[in-house]
């Protein structure tokens, strides 16, 4: 009954009311056990975007399965996945998240504290059992399971990346076409993800006020750090924050032309987005996607090249300038080296010329001592 006192939240005793008909019984069990998930994984702290992704997760294994969870069983789960891996190519990562989400499901509803077994026996003479075990689940055994292919930008081709983007501001500027603005925001956006190494949510996240001064840095004015508030989050907790220095002049010339200059005009004193949209508060991170594969296909760009090769970038060109790796670390809000590690792609070039200057100087020891001999 609703309102039990010492329930856990998502119970069967707190979705479903006794005494009450079922017309559809198997539909609406089903239903009452994804509204006691949803309840419990709040409750959970998850965030609801979480949440609601992995409902969806359970409601297409349920639909592929064409059974209801108390006649789940473990070949329902190795042949789904076997069709996502096999037929529709999804990733690793992407199939294991499936199986963190039907895992997840069934754990809730064979747990007697939640009361849904019971239920189950008591409607469909079964009850759901855990299907997803460590003999056919993923396991995450990489750091890293991005594509082999994700890369950093090259110099050059970031260099052709924001030149083709300032190609697209003066061309529907010289048109009289109001986009213009809108090509403006849109480069300067590249360019700041770049200047920062921030993520596109972070990115696309970032309010006027975010923007601010770094009293080690004077020169830089109202442009010395950047406030990221919606940095990536553990499970359960909230968005990580994390203040980036910044590093290159280039970006506050940047940033002072986009807020004095363009900005103003979108008409937005009211809206504390740092990159406004025309029809909505903000950018949308699809957009974003959609205008880096417009420009990058406009130049010819390797596909792999997207929007995280930015900060990709970022990580690697520090280093590759010789910034101190801990310095770069804590710029991108890594929590492990190692993930930074990954991040770096030094260039060919880099690697000739550390390569050169290590051999030279091996056989500048090795003549030295030979000189002197001479001598």
């Amino acid at each position: 009954m609703a309102g039990d006192e010492g329930a856990l939240a998502g119970s069967a005793r707190l979705v479903l009311l006794d005494g009450v008909a079922l017309l559809r019984p198997d539909e609406q069990v089903f239903e009452a056990m994804l509204e006691g998930w949803r309840n419990q994984g709040l409750a959970r702290n998850l965030a609801r975007s979480t949440v609601q992704a992995r409902e969806r997760q359970v409601r297409a294994f349920q639909a592929r399965a064409g059974v209801f969870p108390w006649e789940w069983a473990a070949v329902h789960a190795d042949e789904w996945f076997a069709d996502l891996r096999a037929v529709h190519h999804c990733t690793r990562s992407t199939v294991r998240g499936y199986q963190v989400a039907v895992r997840g499901f069934c754990a809730f509803a064979i747990d007697p504290a939640y009361g849904w077994a019971e239920e189950c026996m008591r409607w469909f003479g079964s009850h759901p059992v855990q299907i997803i075990t460590d003999v056919n689940s993923a396991q995450h055994v990489a750091d890293v399971e991005s594509e082999p292919a994700k890369r950093p930008f090259t110099r050059r081709e970031l260099q052709d990346l924001f030149d083709y983007a300032d190609e697209q501001v003066e061309l529907k500027r010289s048109q009289g076409k109001k986009g213009w603005m809108a090509a403006f925001r849109d480069a300067t956006i590249f360019k700041t993800a770049y200047a920062f190494g921030t993520r596109r949510t972070e990115t696309q996240m970032l309010d006027v006020s975010d923007f601010g001064r770094n009293p080690e840095a004077p020169e830089f004015g109202g442009f010395g750090a950047v406030h990221v508030r919606h940095g990536k989050a553990k499970r359960a907790s909230p968005p990580k924050r994390r203040t980036v220095l910044t590093v290159w002049p280039w970006a506050v010339d940047v940033l002072e032309q986009w807020f004095t200059e363009v900005r103003p005009p979108f008409g937005t004193d009211e809206n504390p987005a740092a990159w406004p949209s025309e029809r909505a508060p903000r950018v949308s991170a699809a957009l974003l996607d959609h205008r880096m594969a417009d420009y990058r296909g406009g130049i010819g760009l390797d596909p792999v090249l997207d929007f995280h090769s930015l900060r990709r970038s970022y990580v690697t060109h520090l280093i590759e300038d010789g910034w101190d790796p801990r310095f770069v670390q804590d710029q991108v809000g890594h929590e492990h080296a190692s993930t930074t590690s990954i991040y770096t792609g030094v260039s060919s070039d880099f690697r000739t010329r550390t390569l050169r200057r290590a051999l030279d100087q091996i056989i500048a020891d090795a003549v030295g001592p030979q000189q002197e001999e001479a001598r």
